[in-house]
């Protein structure tokens, strides 16, 4: 049963049983409706903003972990950058430089990945940044090693070749110790003997007596054969391959061939004083890469310690070179 209302009647001084119409309880249960959904909303929004929901509790939990992967994963990077770049080092400063190979150029080993829309499917993904940064890192690492590899790969075929290379070099004196007079000159600035003044002089001067027998300080094969009055006189110019070449000039006569291939040790010509020559002597000059380097340290296989502080001793008495 229910309960009736009245309100008191200030006219009559007694109390009215209250009446309402239908449209009347139809406004006041919508007003009551209204307000329920009102409050309702407000609620909703205000846990929402301020309390998860344990989809959204999961989900954050599950970025976390996601962002604390990455971090770990980069921390990893960063060690495996590290030991790729010591590795790189070696293999510039150490196993290229023992198999003479010129050391890759850094612009080649931290070249970057081509393609500006590389990464373009990753940019609608949540945390897209340090995703993108990573594949970046990937991507340069995975390249890196590549070119460790390729590297690698090379220095094993130096290195399987490493015998020939050997038996190339130049690696002793032009003319027996017991046929050697004195060097005349050694390796750099000196005064020219006819022109006098100072002049760089790219060889080394072994004076010898005509006819003294010179030898091939490395195999190779003979290059050129040169037949002139001035100049170096009667020349031979042999390929030792490796970049190596060795020049021999102002013999008095020439035993080998344009194209002949030699063994370290042949005999190849006789000492002389041809083109513009003071004296009999043998001017010889190592070349790398067509550049003249210093002879003296291409004198390992057959002198001691004693001879070779002997012969930058005689080399050292000398100021002024023979040609």
């Amino acid at each position: 049963m229910t309960k009736s209302k009245y309100r008191f009647n200030p006219e009559s001084l007694s109390f009215d049983k209250e009446t309402h119409s239908l449209a009347k309880k139809l406004w006041r249960g919508f007003y009551y409706f209204l307000a329920s959904a009102i409050i309702s909303i407000a609620y909703y929004i205000v846990f929402s903003f301020f309390f998860d929901t344990p989809q959204e509790r999961g989900l954050r939990r599950e970025n976390e972990e996601l962002l604390l992967q990455f971090e770990l994963i980069n921390k990893k990077f960063d060690h495996i950058s590290v030991v790729l770049k010591d590795v790189q080092q070696r293999d510039d400063n150490i196993y290229r430089t023992i198999f003479e190979a010129e050391p890759i150029p850094n612009s080649i080993r931290s070249a970057g990945i081509g393609g500006i829309d590389r990464y373009s499917e990753l940019e609608d993904l949540s945390n897209s940044e340090i995703v993108i940064e990573t594949s970046k890192r990937i991507d340069k690492l995975a390249k890196q090693i590549y070119i460790q590899s390729k590297s690698f790969d090379e220095i094993v075929g130096l290195a399987k070749r490493k015998e020939e290379m050997i038996a190339n070099i130049p690696a002793i004196q032009p003319i027996s110790n017991k046929d050697l007079t004195r060097v005349a000159s050694p390796f750099g600035v000196r005064i020219h003997p006819f022109y006098k003044v100072l002049k760089m002089h790219s060889g080394m001067d072994f004076t010898a007596p005509t006819g003294t027998e010179i030898y091939s300080t490395g195999n190779g094969v003979v290059v050129d054969i040169i037949n002139s009055s001035r100049g170096y006189g009667k020349t031979i110019i042999i390929d030792h391959g490796y970049s190596y070449k060795t020049l021999y000039a102002h013999l008095s006569k020439i035993i080998v061939k344009p194209g002949q291939k030699i063994k370290r040790g042949d005999i190849i010509g006789l000492v002389g004083s041809t083109g513009m020559s003071m004296a009999p002597h043998l001017h010889y000059e190592v070349r790398k890469n067509d550049e003249p380097i210093n002879p003296i340290n291409f004198y390992f296989n057959d002198l001691s310690p004693e001879e070779y502080d002997k012969i930058i001793e005689l080399a050292a008495q000398s100021g002024q070179s023979l040609d």
